[in-house]
């Protein structure tokens, strides 16, 4: 058995390797497990891109840790330029339609920026949408994206330069923890340590079963297509990040053109995923499902929709039932802090998060309001409490 750290941290994808920053950055002798080699490809950090922006219609309880985020990738960035990049934001879909209602919501509640557009607005400003005649967006200058491996690099880095022992391939089989600390097994080892802190993405409904979490773990795609005519009219500076919402209310989410000429435009559907097995995952894109967002693309982004299918991803999120995350204190064992179901949302909280987890793994609280984030607001039965 191998002690001597102050915290264990398991898991060591975009939470994680936050966290193991943080907590490094305040002296605590951090040792972090990862199941793959950092910055991975087999979980939900991974893509080349993840939106971010301030005017949240999820919520508008989560604006003040988007503003905190915001600073934290800002001096990200300031290592690593282009980590995170300002587009601006198109939330588009119907007046009454989440994207805009709720965006609009969150602008007005905390005095967001913003702009609000009609069908002529958005063909004037953005012409490679085609909206009806009855779609509207909201506009926020602040949406841009975020570069997912980078970021975790990014942390991964810091996190080790402030003397944290990362380390890659141990799968953690098991934990404990008791009054006199927490004890962490992986097929080759055992560890020893005051605290733990769970970061373990869709392994979290194994790694967490003593919760009882009801986590579905989904299936998710990510499709590149070259348009017809080039990626001129997608670059940056031209195109913004958008979500548009369907009146079924299927949401599509896309990026400028972030990887030159050659690089093709990124969409995807907004939790549109199946059940998974994360150890089983199927990784292959297969032609019904490009074709399905052919057809979508069809009536919404038409450059796309005839253009050149570059390749896909397959990625995952972990879902909770209300599509807020869980972060907090185990109910039973203080010195256990867990960080799990970011619902396919949760990329841009990543910074704010890890600090959130070093003052939890710290002093058994935070500043920053997580109270949507009880750990123990879902019964044993698996329905909210």
């Amino acid at each position: 058995m191998t002690a001597g750290w102050d915290v264990i941290v398991v898991g060591l994808g975009g939470m994680g390797s936050a966290g193991a920053a943080h907590l490094a950055s305040r002296g605590l002798r951090v040792l972090g497990l990862e199941q793959f080699q950092g910055a991975h490809d087999r979980g939900s950090s991974h893509g080349n891109s993840r939106i971010i922006r301030q005017a949240y219609f999820e919520n508008p309880a989560y604006v003040p840790l988007l503003r905190r985020s915001y600073e934290l990738y800002g001096d990200l960035n300031a290592d690593d330029p282009g980590i995170f990049v300002q587009t601006g934001g198109l939330m588009m879909g119907s007046a009454g339609s989440a994207a805009v209602a709720g965006s609009l919501a969150s602008a007005r509640e905390w005095d967001l920026p913003h702009r609000m557009l009609d069908a002529g607005d958005i063909r004037r400003h953005f012409p490679t949408f085609t909206p009806t005649e009855d779609t509207v967006a909201l506009y926020e200058e602040r949406g841009g994206f975020v570069r997912p491996e980078r970021t975790v690099l990014a942390h991964l880095r810091r996190a080790t330069r402030e003397g944290a022992d990362l380390r890659s391939h141990q799968r953690v089989s098991g934990w404990s923890a008791d009054r006199h600390g927490v004890t962490v097994t992986t097929a080759d080892e055992t560890f020893r340590a005051d605290r733990l802190v769970l970061t373990p993405g869709a392994w979290a409904p194994d790694l967490l079963a003593d919760l009882h979490p009801p986590l579905r773990v989904e299936r998710q795609l990510l499709f590149w297509f070259q348009p017809v005519s080039g990626v001129g009219p997608f670059a940056l500076g031209r195109a913004p990040i958008f979500i548009w919402e369907s009146p079924s209310g299927q949401q599509l989410y896309g990026f400028p053109a972030i990887d030159g000429p050659g690089g093709g435009v990124k969409v995807a559907f907004y939790r549109n995923g199946r059940p998974a097995d994360p150890d089983r995952l199927d990784r292959d894109i297969h032609s019904d499902e490009v074709e399905q967002m052919r057809r979508h693309l069809a009536g919404t982004v038409p450059a796309l929709a005839g253009g050149t299918f570059l390749r896909g991803r397959a990625c995952m999120y972990t879902c909770t039932p209300d599509l807020d995350f869980v972060i907090g204190t185990h109910p039973r064992h203080e010195n256990v802090v867990v960080s799990a179901g970011f619902s396919g949302h949760g990329f841009k909280f990543v910074p704010v998060v890890g600090e959130i987890i070093a003052d939890l793994a710290c002093r058994g609280s935070t500043e920053h309001p997580i109270d949507l984030f009880a750990v123990d607001r879902f019964g044993g039965d698996g329905s909210a409490s």
